[in-house]
Order: C-alpha cells, then structure tokens, then sequence
C-alpha cells in the first residue's frame, strides 16, 4: 500500500505541472486583473522568419489589406464564383416572385 501512494505521487504531481508547463510557452496568460489575462511576447516562439513577415506584409500592403487592418475594417468578401452580367441580374430581378421581391426589400432595408 505504502509503495502504490509513493509511486502515485510523481503522476499526480507530472498531471497537475503539465498544464502550467504548457501554458508557460503561450503569449497570453490568465491573470487577476479587468481584462482578466496578461500579455508575454517574449513567451511567444514564432516560426516564421523575419524575411517571411517582411514579405507578407508587402503583400498585404500591395493589394490594399494592410490598410483595413490599421483601420479596424472589415476585409471585402473575396468571389467564389464566377461573377454575372448586368443582364442575368437584370433578368433574375425581373423573373423574381412578389414574395421574393418583398422579402430582398426586407433585407435592403434592414427590417
């Protein structure tokens, strides 16, 4: 009996250090304060290069992200498809049901 409580001890003890060792490598730890966790950027491992960052960040500055991002704004939705002509959308708006027409109305106005 004696032998099973000494050899439990160091899983027990491994069990409730792993978390706190695995935390210890995160930028962000949880903290006593109003925003409720601190903030560690010399806990952060990046695997990136500096070259790399460099690069992206040309990148977004080129086709206009970079821009939104220093504003806060929302990015533009990207196509997933082939877009359409000004005459299918013209012939989908004339070919659409009352209860269709009233219920995009109700979207466009926000109601």
């Amino acid at each position: 009996m004696n032998f099973r409580k000494h050899a439990a001890l160091p899983l027990v003890a491994l069990a409730l250090t792993l978390p706190v060792m695995a935390q210890a490598n995160s930028l962000y730890h949880p903290a006593d304060t109003d925003a409720g966790y601190t903030e560690h950027p010399d806990h952060w491992k990046s695997t990136k290069t500096r070259a790399q960052v460099m690069a992206e960040v040309e990148a977004a500055r080129k086709d206009g992200t970079l821009a939104l991002m220093q504003r806060n704004a929302p990015f533009p939705m990207k196509a997933t498809g082939p877009g359409k002509t000004r005459q299918q959308v013209v012939a989908e708006l004339l070919a659409e049901s009352p209860e269709q027409r009233r219920a995009r109305m109700e979207l466009q106005r926000g109601g």
